[in-house]
Parts: structure tokens; C-alpha cells; sequence
């Protein structure tokens, strides 16, 4: 959500929210370079890629006495607790950093689509079949589900010459070549990168970007004389998933193509914020964070893991992995360590909305309320709550329209609740263009339901 005018653009409370890092492996970096190599070579086993599952779903049989997987608990907590005004998120919030960057602006994506476009790209979005029926939803064969899904995930190398490199992964969307990933990804080797993109079945075709977001952190590619025999991944419905449901994390962390993981979702609706890294010393860095309204999973994901898989049990896509929680150090930087037990996906409602644009187009337009916002707590009846207490209603724009005012406190978007600044644009920022909204708030100690029509968020 564009903050709007830009003199008094909010800013997050420094410690309302998560310290992320993209999930790309840097070959240009030198540091623990040789420590990861060797623990590729030496600890991880050698994966060996499944055959091309039948095309009519498959359906997993548990042999007798199966239980369920066991996940160790994630290492001792440790770090001071900050000042947070999510008090549903102390927890978390006291093992990780404060974000590296203001949730206050972001940049903006000159379309040429209409709200029209936009609204029937979200609207003809079915989900895809599920490629495998679970005889056993409480206990999933997770052997099944990675031979039915593991064709559809790629490598993604990154050539930027003197700029460095990466390698991230990526899914394959459709028939026609075109690889989800994410924006870091892509941008890791600079503007002049060569990319090139391995399959499962160990093929190696070149790739061309078609359009990316710094704005979400998505991009697509397209494979160079794709093959004709590509798989789609299924495309799953993120809004379907519950906390505690069980999934699967599949890409190539440290370069280790085909890993996949398990985990469960650990949390829904966390906002996450990353800044954007380059490798390009040449490259103009963007003050602008991303920020997702994310499906946090304890699934392992490391760097290398960025584009890559998040799905269900059924093999449907359910998120972009995109970021991992990390310790603060005692200086203030970060350390990317890796799996800490704590890992952000993109939800695939809004990763699929972004990449059917930027393959229409080579653009995406984002939604627009046209608030700011502070965090404050209200009063709620006899008790309090955090919120999202608007300070610049912007006028003509979707929310002046609805009736917003300066000093509402926006409790809930479409029914999710919402404890800050950074939580309001994280929810309105995983919306699109031309839908229509409830936002919940606050005035006067009653509750007032009112409903906005997002638009395109303006140029600058």
C-alpha cells in the first residue's frame, strides 16, 4: 500500500517486525564459501530425481503402523526481547532483529492494464488439480507428493561475471517455458546477468527475463527453446491452508538442486519485510522494502531456497519461498545462517496474480487505499488492542471514497485482523487491483464496517 503524501509516510516500529534475508546463494561471496562446500560434499547425500508420476492423480497408500513425521524444535532462543506492540508476536519478534528498512514507501509500477484487466486476471484464477490424492491425510506419504512435484521445480544459475552470481530455484507455471521465481534472485548478478536454468531431469536450457517486481520480490523468466514436454506446477488456493497444516519445501538450497523438506504452517498473515540485495556494486539500491502479507513455515528452507516450492500434501502450490528469519549479531548486522526453524513464503494468490501480469505485460500494478497510518492502541470495549490508526486520509482516493477518516483504527481488512501500520499494508499490498474490500475499524469506540474499491496505486 503506497503511503500517500510522502512527507508523512509512517514509520514501522523497528521492532514490529521480522529481520528477513532473501534466499539466494551468492558464488560471489567468498566468505564461508569453502565451509559450505565442503559440508555439500561431505553431509548432504546425493539426490537422486523421480521418475515423471502418471498423469490421473496418484494415490499414497501408508504402509501399516506409519506414523507421523517428527520435526525437532527449532535451537534455544536467545537475544534480548524488543519493545513490541504485537503482542501476539512476542514470541518470534524476541529471536529476530529489527527490519533493516521503513515500511513507509515502496516503488511504484507503471502498467498498462485497467482495473478491469486486473480484477478478471484475480477472478480466472481456479486452482489447478491436485496431482495426489492422500490415503491418509493426518499421515501424507511425502515420498508421493515429491515425485509428483519435484518435476516442476528448477535450478536457476546466475552468471554476473565480475558482478558474481547466485543460484536460486524457481517453478515451472506453464507450458510454454515461463519460471516463477523470485526478483533477488534474477537481480543477483546485475543488469547484464546470464541465466540458465536446470531442469530435473538434469536438461540446462538458457532464460530471458520477461518481467520483474521488485515491489513483491517476484519475476519471471522464460526458458530459450523451451521443450515441449514441460510440467506445470498445480496451482493450489493459499486461502484454503490453516495453521498446523502439514507442507513441503522443495528447491536448491546451497546448490543442492532437488531438496526437498517438511514442515507445518507455523503462522498465517505475518508481516514480513526484506530490503532489496545486490551483487551488482553497480546497481542503484532501492531504499523501498517488500513487504508480504506471509505464510510462515518451520519446513527447513536455506539460502538457494529463494522461488522456490512451498505445497501441500496434495502437490498443489500453495507459496513462493522467498525469506528466512535470522539472529541479530551483537554489532547490529545480520549473519545469514541459515534455517533457524522460521521461514516466509509468498502466498501463491498473489504471486499467481503478479505473474500472469508480467507475462501480459512485463509490469504489475499493485492495489492502493491511499492512507497512513501509525500503530496505537484503542480502546475495544471494556478491553485494548494494537492497530493501524490512520493519520492522512488521502482525498479522492479508494478510502476517502469508502468514509475512512483521520483517527480511525483499523482493526481488520476482509475479516483478518490487523495489530499495526506494517500489518494494514501488508494485507492491503496482497490484494489487487479493482477488488473490493471491507476494512473494520474503530471511531468512537464503535465498529464500523466500510467498504473501498482498490485502484491502481499512482505514479510519483
Amino acid at each position: 500500500m503506497t503511503q500517500q503524501p510522502p512527507p508523512q509516510q509512517p514509520q514501522p516500529p523497528e521492532d514490529g517486525a521480522q529481520h528477513t534475508v532473501p534466499l539466494w546463494y551468492e558464488q560471489g561471496q567468498q566468505q564461508e564459501q569453502g565451509q559450505q562446500q565442503e559440508q555439500a560434499q561431505v553431509q548432504y547425500p546425493q539426490f537422486h530425481y523421480p521418475q515423471y508420476p502418471p498423469e490421473p492423480p496418484v494415490v499414497s497408500a501408508p504402509p501399516a503402523g506409519q506414523s507421523m513425521p517428527e520435526f525437532a524444535p527449532p535451537a534455544a532462543e536467545q537475544g534480548r526481547p524488543p519493545k513490541s506492540h504485537r503482542l501476539a508476536e512476542v514470541a518470534v519478534i524476541a529471536v529476530v532483529a529489527a527490519v533493516l528498512a521503513s515500511a513507509g514507501t515502496y516503488g511504484l509500477t507503471r502498467n498498462n492494464l485497467g482495473q478491469a484487466s486486473l480484477a478478471q486476471i484475480a477472478v480466472n484464477a481456479p486452482t489447478s488439480p491436485a496431482p495426489v490424492a492422500q490415503a491418509n491425510a493426518l499421515a501424507p506419504d511425502w515420498a508421493v507428493t515429491a515425485a509428483a512435484v519435484s518435476p516442476s521445480v528448477v535450478a536457476i544459475t546466475v552468471d554476473g561475471g565480475q558482478n558474481g552470481g547466485a543460484e536460486g530455484s524457481g517453478v515451472i507455471f506453464d507450458s510454454q517455458g515461463h519460471i516463477l521465481t523470485n526478483n533477488h534472485v534474477v537481480a543477483a548478478g546485475g543488469s547484464g546477468a546470464q541465466l540458465s536454468v536446470t531442469l530435473a531431469d538434469k536438461r540446462t536450457y538458457d532464460a530471458t527475463v520477461v518481467g520483474t517486481d521488485p515491489s513483491t520480490d517476484l519475476a519471471v523468466i522464460k526458458l530459450t527453446n523451451a521443450p515441449t514436454d514441460l510440467k506445470p506446477i498445480a496451482l493450489g488456493d493459499a486461502n484454503t491452508i490453516k495453521v498446523g497444516d502439514q507442507v513441503m519445501a522443495v528447491g536448491n538450497p546451497l546448490g543442492l538442486a532437488g531438496t526437498v523438506t517438511t514442515g507445518i504452517i507455523s503462522a498465517l498473515n505475518r508481516p514480513v519485510t526484506t530490503s532489496d540485495q545486490s551483487t551488482d556494486p553497480n546497481a542503484q539500491q532501492s531504499a523501498d522494502p517488500v513487504v508480504t502479507n506471509a505464510i510462515q513455515t518451520s519446513a527447513a528452507i536455506n539460502p538457494g531456497n529463494s522461488g522456490g516450492a512451498l505445497v501441500n500434501s496434495s502437490g498443489q502450490l500453495i507459496g513462493i519461498n522467498s525469506s528466512i528469519a535470522s539472529l541479530g549479531s551483537s554489532t547490529g548486522s545480520s549473519s545469514q545462517s541459515g534455517n533457524i526453524g522460521i521461514g516466509f513464503a509468498i502466498p501463491i494468490n498473489e504471486a499467481r496474480s503478479i505473474a500472469d501480469q508480467l507475462i501480459l505485460t512485463g509490469t504489475a500494478a499493485h492495489p492502493y487505499l491511499g492512507v497512513s497510518s501509525k500503530d496505537g492502541q484503542v480502546a475495544d470495549g471494556s478491553a485494548k488492542r494494537t492497530a493501524a490508526v490512520l493519520t492522512v486520509v488521502a482525498a479522492g482516493t479508494p478510502a476517502d471514497k469508502a468514509g475512512l477518516r483521520n483517527g480511525d483504527a483499523v482493526i481488520a481488512v476482509n475479516g483478518n485482523s490487523i495489530d499495526g501500520s506494517l500489518s494494514l499494508v501488508a494485507q492491503v499490498h496482497e490484494l489487487t487491483v479493482g477488488q473490493r474490500v471491507t476494512v473494520t475499524v474503530l471511531r468512537g469506540g464503535q465498529r464500523k464496517n466500510l467498504t473501498a474499491t482498490l485502484v491502481a496505486r499512482p505514479s510519483p
